[in-house]
């Protein structure tokens, strides 16, 4: 009988173990996603929800800034330091990752039944970094014009919100890389959320070329530029993100971008069926859900239009 300890062990899915069902308990799903989230360099750095419900509301608290008051003793003035709520909605999309193998390949492999494993472990590793594209990318609205970008469509990600809500620095007039570049951007948002905790998201190719920028401005100029500058424009760490595209870059806390799953993840696996029986195969899929949202707009801000 198939015990639900067994399909999850030492965070590697055991996919020996699968039947039909395959779906997943709570810590088993919770276990499940961050393997998904460990695969890329932001997704680790996000704030991650998981829920019950495929739609909802995840609450806001925030406190108000100058509440601190002078005392006098012996007299209660009257002022109470407030709290504010609010909640942001979210509504995931279901996906899938499907995939199937022959009984020949697996009778055939130096690997043996460990080769099915090798692949399962593979394919979830690749749906950790498409579910970042989407994450970043995904625009609902946008049409399909290339079947193996067809899943960015199912949602919009975070760079389509903070297009339409959060601070946009339009570089399409800058002739090339600058310093100034990043301390405009730091100028349209607002300075209480300047606070340390910020990251430019930028394409490697994108933090390469600000690297070559300063290169020839050292060769140039006979000078000397100092180390962290190439990695912290502006005194703010850069995050590389192979899924961003090379015109754009994010400033935020990570944290304030928000991925939203329920535990309906299941992991499937079926050797049973005409089809199985009459082509000698092994079909499996990954069902998960997810929404990405962000907390705060204002906290925002994305440089559009770089050469």
């Amino acid at each position: 009988m198939l015990r639900n300890s067994d399909i999850i062990r030492k965070a590697a899915i055991e996919t020996g173990t699968l039947s039909s069902g395959g779906l997943l308990n709570p810590e088993q799903s919770r276990k499940f996603i961050r393997q998904t989230f460990e695969v890329t360099n932001l997704s680790p750095l996000v704030r991650h929800e998981m829920r019950t419900a495929k739609t909802g509301e995840i609450d806001k608290i925030g406190i108000a800034s100058r509440i601190l008051r002078k005392k006098t003793e012996n007299l209660d003035d009257g002022y109470r330091a407030s709290v504010k709520t609010s909640q942001i909605e979210y509504a995931t999309i279901a996906v899938r990752i499907p995939w199937e193998t022959t009984e020949e390949t697996l009778r055939e492999n130096i690997e043996g039944q460990s080769f099915e494993q090798a692949v399962t472990d593979l394919m979830t590793r690749q749906l950790g970094v498409d579910l970042e594209d989407i994450y970043l990318n995904g625009d609902e609205d946008a049409e399909s014009t290339d079947k193996d970008h067809d899943f960015l469509y199912v949602n919009d990600g975070w760079i389509k919100q903070i297009k339409n809500g959060g601070h946009v620095y339009d570089a399409s007039g800058e002739t090339s890389m600058s310093l100034d570049l990043f301390y405009k951007t730091l100028g349209v948002l607002p300075n209480k959320y300047n606070n340390g905790k910020l990251r430019w998201l930028m394409s490697p190719k994108r933090a390469q070329e600000w690297e070559l920028f300063l290169l020839n401005k050292v060769v140039g100029a006979g000078g000397a530029v100092p180390e962290s500058l190439y990695t912290a424009p502006a005194k703010v760490p850069v995050i590389e993100c192979p899924s961003m595209a090379d015109d754009k870059i994010i400033l935020t806390d990570p944290k304030n971008l928000i991925v939203v799953n329920t535990y309906n993840t299941q992991i499937r696996k079926t050797v049973e069926g005409k089809e199985a029986i009459m082509m000698d195969k092994r079909f499996y899929a990954i069902h998960l859900d997810f929404d990405p949202i962000i907390e705060e707009l204002d906290a925002t801000a994305i440089i559009t239009g770089l050469k």
